[in-house]
């Protein structure tokens, strides 16, 4: 996955965590329509590893 997708599903978890959902959410869903098909899977993966920081919960 290319960094700079890595880079906006972070600040979507970041903006989501701080309850700017509308926010993250737009961020996320413009990485994900900027990758490419052989990316998505590597999102996927990503977003179930990190779904915690979406939430701030442990």
């Amino acid at each position: 996955m290319r960094r700079s997708i890595e880079s906006a599903l972070k600040r979507s978890a970041e903006l989501t965590r701080n309850n700017r959902l509308v926010e993250g959410m737009a961020v996320g869903e413009a990485a994900i329509n900027q990758a490419t098909d052989d990316e998505h899977p590597e999102i996927q993966r990503w977003l179930v590893e990190h779904a915690d920081d979406f939430t701030g919960e442990d």
